[in-house]
């Protein structure tokens, strides 16, 4: 009872003395981050402290996380609901927790991982298990991102044994591409000639005869 007291004290500390933010991150612009948000909300986070990057991680020039950085000052509290959104692996995640912890001096909680809340067992004890802890999920972080390219990248080989055509359609051939085709392997025309006879550059040409070659279309 005393030490959740203390808790609630120290946490009501943190709210008069130090500005709560919010960071949101999702993968790409169609991703939907309400469950972010509302996460946020429910640990009381003003809608004008929550800033979200909608872009992929893959490199961290991320606008509203800068902005962030820049807002931020000690005494100040972090929520992010996962670990991953602070970096795209795992010595990323380590180094922008050394900057935000120390340099910045602020307090971070990550919701999903009760045990990452700095604010609680600032002594050494604490801050040995935060850090293991901190160790362990960037790592786990990594490795699962890593299996899921290995797992793409094994689907996509799959789908493509299988006659799975990927992107978009190819444009049909113009009318009369067969004949300039032929004729220019016979050597009757030039391949510039032949690209005219079609309405197209030389370069489209030639990548359309490839393909035509390979493919039929």
């Amino acid at each position: 009872m005393l030490r959740q007291m203390m808790r609630q004290t120290e946490k009501r500390w943190i709210t008069i003395n130090g500005k709560i933010y919010g960071y949101i991150r999702v993968s790409s612009t169609d991703q939907n981050e309400d469950r972010q948000r509302i996460a946020m909300r429910e640990q009381g986070v003003a809608c004008g402290h929550i800033y979200t990057d909608k872009q992929s991680g893959k490199d961290f020039e991320r606008p509203q996380y800068k902005r962030l950085l820049r807002a931020l000052r000690p005494g100040d509290l972090l929520y992010v609901l996962s670990i991953d959104r602070l970096g795209r692996n795992y010595e990323e995640i380590q180094n922008q927790w050394r900057i935000l912890t120390k340099e910045k001096g602020i307090d971070i909680c990550v919701l999903d991982m009760p045990l990452l809340d700095t604010r609680q067992g600032k002594d050494l004890m604490g801050t040995f298990i935060a850090d293991l802890v901190l160790q362990i999920l960037s790592f786990v972080a990594e490795s699962e991102r890593e299996n899921i390219r290995k797992r793409q990248a094994e689907g996509i080989a799959a789908a493509k044994a299988r006659g799975v055509r990927f992107g978009r359609p190819p444009r049909p051939l113009p009318e009369g591409f067969a004949n300039a085709y032929q004729r220019w392997k016979d050597g009757s025309i030039s391949g510039a000639e032949a690209a005219r006879a079609c309405g197209m550059p030389p370069s489209t040409f030639r990548y359309r005869s490839k393909s035509y070659e390979k493919n039929g279309f």
